[in-house]
């Protein structure tokens, strides 16, 4: 069940691949760990599902609040 007020991340197949590919480099450069292509690939489903739309739903706010800006800026350009 989706939370009120929270977007899902919706990735194509090739940025998952690519995605999961950062993970498992990330888990062997940093953790020294060997992880295969699921794991990489269950990652990024928890990151995407449960973290990213925080990242995301920022995302909003900020574009909102420049566009208010601008929107402004240009009421005043007007008077």
């Amino acid at each position: 069940m989706r939370k009120a007020g929270i977007s899902t991340i919706e990735l194509t197949k090739e940025q998952k691949k690519q995605a999961s590919q950062e993970i498992i480099e990330y888990f062997a450069r940093e953790r020294e760990e060997s992880i295969g292509d699921l794991a990489g690939e269950l990652i990024l489903d928890f990151i995407t599902n449960k973290i990213g739309p925080y990242f995301y739903n920022q995302a909003i706010v900020d574009v909102q609040k420049y566009m208010s800006e601008k929107i402004e800026d240009m009421y005043g350009l007007m008077h």
